[in-house]
């Protein structure tokens, strides 16, 4: 079997690392930024540690920060007239997924312009020409949008998120700086977290998984689920630790896929705007203890990875394990464990199954999904 790895160009990691931005712009011959980035970083002085590096550089830039949580397309043709307008050669990306996927957008509609209407981008996009050059320095330990050839953008249209797949949209820099992540509130960096965490374990059990994406879900499943408190406590060690394994988990899932845990968290987002990662962390324990029924040998690697005592243990009593686990941190960190908590509806079930089922993270689930079971996995999360 042939197995394919795309990777972004070049990336920075360590506290501090937005320093290297300057130098970058100048080698690379860069003139003028489009920054994308959203009102509340501006408003707590995270994006300014990055637009001050600029102004004293005295580089060319347009600011656009009119980016929500799950952005939509009206967002994405917003920051495509700036780009236009103001003939931006490149796009800098400080925030978290919202941010860096909006960055993402735009870069691909301004090469590929057939895509204009931003629908079309939705799936495996054939793109013929490389994106806009974008650099992202995530302010988030969590999405990976940095290092990955996916994006999500939401049609608000038909309350769906799109998840676009396009090699071209890799970012051509990433700049891991994880001073930029240590402001962020506690419940994002828990958010974001379990994001990260459920990358990384869906990446191990899909079934496009190999050697290579193996060694990176593994190695972030240990660090996320050793680190996340800590980091979420503010402990500098720890918050540099989940910068590395976000990026590790979105290396992993980038070229491998995901599965329903994704499916079912976007439909969440598209309904009822539930941030991603806590929709994530909510799902993740009842999705794998039924996916447990086809790869539980799958659960004894990631319970030795999480650090657990795991010998003895096969099939079920594995999975439980893990599981527990997994559902144990997710309430440490006071995440909701029902849906009824984030304000869903009993009957939006059947809709948010179809979508869920129509989902392109579908086709990599370990375990054939069926309608009926999206029906009975958010009727038994509800």
């Amino acid at each position: 079997m042939v197995s394919r790895f795309v990777f972004n160009e070049t990336s920075y990691f360590g506290w501090g690392s937005r320093e290297v931005l300057i130098d970058e712009i100048k080698n690379r011959n860069f003139k003028k930024a489009l920054l994308v980035t959203d009102d509340v970083l501006l408003k707590v002085g995270i994006a300014n540690k990055v637009i001050n590096l600029l102004d004293d550089a005295q580089f060319e830039y347009e600011l656009f920060s009119d980016v929500k949580p799950n952005p939509t397309i009206s967002n994405v043709k917003k920051g495509l007239r700036i780009c236009k307008k103001y003939h931006c050669d490149y796009i800098i990306a400080v925030g978290g997924g919202s941010v860096i996927d909006t960055a993402k957008a735009i870069g691909i509609v301004m090469t590929n312009p057939d895509f204009k209407d931003i629908k079309s981008l939705v799936g495996v996009t054939p793109t013929k020409n490389e994106s806009l050059p974008v650099i992202a320095l995530p302010t988030t330990h969590g999405t990976a949008a940095e290092c990955t050839i996916n994006y999500i953008i939401t049609n608000e249209d038909d309350k769906v998120k799109m998840v676009c797949v396009d090699k071209h949209s890799i970012p051509t820099l990433a700049i891991i700086d994880s001073e930029l992540m240590s402001s962020m509130p506690s419940s994002v960096a828990a958010e974001t977290g379990m994001d990260a965490l459920t990358h990384a374990m869906e990446s191990y059990i899909t079934k496009n998984h190999n050697d290579m994406s193996d060694i990176f879900a593994l190695r972030a499943i240990g660090i996320i689920y050793n680190n996340l408190e800590r980091a979420v406590n503010k402990e500098k060690k720890s918050i540099e630790q989940m910068a590395l394994a976000q990026y590790l988990a979105g290396m992993a899932f980038s070229n491998v896929g995901l599965g329903i845990v994704h499916s079912m968290a976007h439909q969440l987002g598209a309904l009822y705007d539930t941030p991603h990662g806590l929709a994530n962390a909510l799902l993740l324990p009842y999705v794998l203890e039924w996916n447990g029924a086809v790869c539980s040998d799958r659960f004894i690697d990631m319970g030795i990875a999480m650090g657990l005592d795991m010998k003895g243990l096969k099939n079920f009593d594995a999975v439980k394990k893990v599981t527990q686990a997994v559902r144990n941190l997710a309430i440490r960190l006071d995440m909701p464990e029902h849906i009824s908590k984030i304000g869903g509806k009993e009957e939006d079930i059947p809709t948010l199954a179809q979508k869920a089922f129509n989902d392109p993270c579908t086709v990599g689930n370990p375990r054939e999904a069926t309608l009926s079971d999206f029906e009975d996995l958010f009727r038994t999360a509800f």
